[in-house]
């Protein structure tokens, strides 16, 4: 199996109004997130790739005009905007134009990461 992946950038605030009050996530707050979406393929297409990186152009576009310096809740509509959360949305968004993609991975801060992944 073939495996491609390219990482994209985008800052937001959101906040996790279902945490208890004191909860520091349940305070308005922000980050700086990386998303990486994986594609896979068993063989490559006749130019030798997974899929053109410059195909994924399309999931930047969305990216920047629905999510960059955005509030996450209201983009999404509701209460609980997770990491998790936004990894399946993206997967779901990128799986339904580019039928090669495997997983979506989205980190909030260096040190933590989730994962989409059927």
């Amino acid at each position: 199996m073939f495996r491609i992946s390219k990482e994209f950038h985008f800052s937001a605030s959101h906040q996790l109004c279902q945490l208890p009050p004191d909860h520091q996530c349940a305070r308005l707050h922000g980050h700086n997130y990386i998303v990486v979406v994986e594609l896979a393929a068993a063989k490559l297409n006749s130019f030798g790739f997974v899929r053109d990186y410059h195909e994924l152009a399309p999931f930047k576009r969305y990216l920047d005009e629905n999510f960059d310096h955005r509030h996450l809740n209201e983009v999404l509509g509701h209460d609980a905007v997770t990491a998790e959360c936004l990894a399946r949305h993206f997967y779901d968004w990128c799986k339904s134009r580019l039928p090669e993609t495997v997983a979506v991975r989205v980190s909030e801060t260096p040190k933590t990461w989730a994962e989409y992944r059927p």
